[in-house]
């Protein structure tokens, strides 16, 4: 392989994966996650709770630690059920708290129990928690125009993570600061975050122009 082409590559913050394909930088860390959930638009309630919960976790934590426990964290909280969830007690809460296999951390065990009553007050409000979550997606024109390494790096935040923030910490919501819900964005699909020359960039910009749009 021509070290040019690899160190042309990393410049551009990809990689070449080891079935040929050309991939964000960060793919050989959690290939299955990249290649087939980030950036896939996600319009169920269950899973985007899960994604709202986990990226609360992930606040000050590696993303990669908090998906590695994905599976504990799901039976723990019944599968982020969030009407299950809504009814934890203090006794679910010590449970938790004694469980090794997730992020024992009480502020945002509370938390995600709060935000699962949070979710139920929000699907009386819009009919469905998507319908809520993708009203904030950027219009394409809100978008860069590419999206390369030094514009990724840079991009913690947006005017619509912002409007997402403040719009949840209004209806009670906790552990959705502006850079949380900006992750929680990516992961969503609400925007397709991808560096340009990854081939799952085509592959997600397709599943968005193809999604019907909840609400």
């Amino acid at each position: 392989m021509d070290e040019h082409y690899l160190e042309d590559l990393k410049q551009a913050g990809l990689t070449l994966t080891d079935d040929g394909r050309v991939c964000c930088y960060w793919q050989p860390s959690m290939p299955d996650y990249h290649d087939n959930e980030w950036g896939s638009p996600v319009v169920d309630d269950r899973r985007l709770f899960e994604k709202v919960c986990l990226e609360g976790f992930h606040s000050g934590m590696s993303w990669q630690l908090i998906y590695n426990k994905r599976e504990n964290f799901r039976r723990a909280f019944l599968d982020f059920d969030f009407h299950a969830v809504a009814q934890f007690t203090d006794e679910e809460v010590a449970r938790l708290m004694e469980d090794p296999g997730i992020v024992r951390n009480r502020a945002k065990i509370l938390s995600t129990i709060n935000n699962a009553r949070r979710a139920i007050e929000l699907v009386d409000e819009a009919g469905s928690l998507a319908t809520w979550f993708w009203q904030f997606e950027p219009r394409p024109e809100e978008r860069p125009l590419t999206v390369d390494l030094a514009w990724w790096k840079n991009a913690k935040t947006s005017p619509e993570s912002v409007r997402m923030s403040k719009a949840l910490k209004k209806r009670g919501w906790t552990w959705v600061g502006p850079v949380t819900t900006y992750s929680l964005m990516q992961a969503l699909g609400l925007i397709n975050d991808h560096i340009e020359g990854c081939q799952c960039r085509d592959k997600f910009s397709v599943q968005r122009e193809m999604l019907i749009r909840p609400g």
